[in-house]
């Protein structure tokens, strides 16, 4: 069957934030110079709007894409644009995820007026952060710090530091990198003392399932290691239920031939406690079943979370 044309015109429904809009515009300048017409159509999701309960508390992550998925099912956008770590690891019915993109930097990064680094702070030093990922790490860190709720984009979680709110928050760098903003990274957490989320710092753009002709105008822009890395991190978080409302960390690395991922879990209340895996595989980024392979190994050491007591 011959491929289906692609489409002159594209319309990318995006979240109105800063750093949302700049991936929307930066997918955009790529289709463009691919001799698309694109247009952006802008919106308010449930997640921007719910600032005063942490994500766990309120739907989840989903929060950010259900808008977004409503303009594609009704035909007023061809593609939306997402931060892959706010995908949920199960799409409704009739939605794919069409194209990972190349990853910027996938680690968290220290943000602080005061303090060089997070082991500057004193006890009971107050650091901010939306998520329990980030919160069962940082317990394990440094425990006798004060970890507070920090929700709103970007730019209001820079502002609610500024004012004195916290003595120091961690951001993924990626989008301080994205928006320029690289100048306010105090220092970049290592892997080993903070292992990002699964898809931190790469996007995802998601599409009809029946829009072969969208996939195809998206297939140049696709990046093969990342996505064989973010299938295998997705991996985990889908085997152990994930969601923001579960404390998990997942990141995988492709050098060599070799996919090399690493994993964690932690207990967000009580007394600090974390469990880890990893595994290793050989797998070519161009074998047809290179994405099922990683996703395999990426359910592997989510059993070896359980088997440590994750749940």
């Amino acid at each position: 069957m011959p491929a289906a044309p692609t489409p002159a015109s594209l319309v990318i429904a995006t979240r109105e934030s800063r750093l949302a809009l700049w991936q929307a515009e930066h997918v955009q300048a790529l289709l463009r110079a691919r001799g698309h017409t694109v247009q952006l159509l802008g919106m308010t999701t449930q997640g921007d709007q719910i600032l005063d309960r942490s994500l766990s508390k309120v739907g989840g992550k989903g929060l950010f894409v259900k808008e977004l998925e409503v303009a594609l099912e009704e035909g007023r956008a061809d593609l939306a644009v997402h931060s892959l770590k706010d995908v949920p690891m199960e799409l409704p019915e009739g939605f794919a995820l069409a194209c990972v993109m190349v990853r910027e930097d996938p680690r968290d990064a220290w943000v602080s007026s005061r303090y060089a680094r997070l082991q500057d702070l004193p006890p009971g030093a107050v650091v901010g952060t939306s998520s329990l990922r980030r919160t069962v790490l940082l317990r394990a860190l440094r425990p006798d710090l004060r970890i507070e709720p920090l929700r709103g984009n970007l730019d209001t979680r820079l502002r609610k530091l500024d004012e004195g709110q916290y003595d120091g928050i961690v951001l993924a760098a990626a989008g301080l990198k994205r928006l320029g903003l690289g100048e306010r990274i105090r220092h970049i957490f290592g892997i080993d003392e903070m292992l990002p989320a699964a898809g931190q710092g790469a996007l995802g753009i998601e599409v009809r399932s029946q829009r072969s002709d969208v996939a195809q105008a998206l297939s140049p822009m696709a990046d093969a290691t990342t996505w064989l890395c973010v299938s295998a991190e997705r991996g985990v978080s889908r085997a152990m239920g994930g969601s923001c409302s579960m404390p998990l960390a997942a990141h995988a690395v492709w050098h060599d031939g070799t996919l090399h991922i690493q994993a964690a879990w932690g207990e967000p209340e009580g007394p600090p406690r974390l469990v880890r895996a990893e595994a290793r595989q050989a797998i070519q980024p161009t074998d047809p079943h290179a994405l099922s392979q990683a996703e395999a190994l990426g359910q592997a050491v989510a059993q070896q979370l359980r088997d440590q007591g994750a749940h």
